[in-house]
């Protein structure tokens, strides 16, 4: 009898090996209405369940009735905002790209001046947000076989994004307290969003924050240490003073392997997407894959859109082989598929991934 995907997860997770592993592709607007219009699919059928793949059940805090958000309009009163555009809920103007789902970021504290600006920001938060579906939702997931997570947020991403990119990075260095301030009030959203999903019995909660590039950390390992690592710990501390068996699934693109044993150390026990571009995957499952499940490992600037199907086929079949021995990986690619990839590329993944 064929396990169910909550049992596999939970395989996953024990380090066990067990029939066939855990996958998934998740896929750019273009590309899902291509693949959508291959397959005969209409809008609301799903993607996951025609191709068999990994879907946990999303299980969040949500927003009252009659919540107004923040009005951030006067922080653009300075610009001509495109058609198009749109404010984010977290302040951040979004203006179109030249391509498909691309857009620039306008920053809404770019200006900030003193302290006090900083200060004075309309931060979203959760407060007043219901729980009270929460615990059904992840029982009713467990009853149909499948884990439920939720997505908690980042915390770096988020921050710079509300102060600007260079802006953040020179504050780093010049104005910490400004850096501090952002990050803390985003932090304590985080906190009641883990605890929230902890008490509901969630199976893991998904965090992250891309802090790196192809070859190293955006910033020198004792910054990340001084105002990531810290903040992440409470996030989980939090969850896990509530649920001591959460998993804790945290995402970086880039070579992170800088931070890994200090991610680890703070209680991430699934790590995604280990790009085979910046990182050696098999290194780092020889480094850490008795204490790590690794998700991901299949290259979305490589092997997804340029490689053959042939290609992509023996890339999901070696990374099954040489990371899931233990039963410890679950097989993705390292991002969301862009409108390149090939439907050809995608069908070798999904049919190596499932049938193997």
């Amino acid at each position: 009898m064929s396990l169910t995907q909550l049992e596999q997860f939970r395989a996953t997770m024990a380090h066990e090996a067990h029939e066939r592993m855990l996958f998934y592709a998740s896929f750019t607007p273009d590309l899902e209405r291509r693949v959508r219009e291959a397959h005969g699919l209409g809008p609301n059928d799903s993607l996951e369940n025609h191709f068999g793949m990994y879907a946990p059940v999303p299980v969040n805090l949500r927003p009252p009735d009659g919540l107004v958000p923040p009005d951030f309009s006067d922080y653009y009163c300075d610009i001509d905002i495109p058609e198009g555009a749109k404010i984010d809920a977290f302040g951040v103007l979004h203006t179109p790209g030249s391509l498909y789902h691309f857009t620039h970021r306008v920053s809404p504290l770019r200006h900030a001046a003193r302290i006090e600006d900083i200060e004075a920001f309309p931060y979203p938060n959760v407060d007043g947000y219901l729980d009270d579906h929460m615990a059904g939702r992840v029982e009713a997931a467990h009853g149909a076989g499948r884990a439920a997570g939720c997505w908690i947020g980042h915390i770096y991403e988020v921050s710079w994004q509300i102060r600007g990119y260079e802006e953040f990075l020179v504050d780093m260095v010049e104005r910490p307290e400004w850096c501090a301030h952002i990050l803390d009030r985003l932090t304590e959203r985080n906190v009641q969003h883990a605890e929230a999903a902890a008490r509901a019995g969630v199976d893991f909660i998904r965090t992250g924050d891309d802090v790196a590039n192809q070859n190293a950390l955006m910033f020198s390992l004792p910054y990340w240490r001084t105002f990531m690592k810290p903040r992440w710990a409470r996030v989980y501390e939090a969850a896990r003073r509530i649920k001591p068996d959460i998993e804790i699934w945290y995402h970086s693109d880039g070579n992170i392997q800088a931070i890994i044993p200090e991610l680890i150390e703070i209680g991430v026990t699934m790590l995604n997407p280990v790009q085979p571009e910046c990182m050696d995957p098999v290194e780092i499952k020889r480094l850490y894959g008795d204490r790590l499940v690794i998700d991901g490992a299949i290259g979305t600037q490589t092997t997804m859109p340029f490689g053959t199907p042939e290609e992509v086929k023996r890339v999901v079949e070696e990374r099954i082989r040489t990371l899931g021995g233990d039963g410890a990986y679950i097989a993705s690619p390292t991002h969301v598929l862009e409108p390149e990839v090939p439907l050809e590329n995608l069908a070798a993944f999904v049919e190596t991934a499932r049938d193997i």
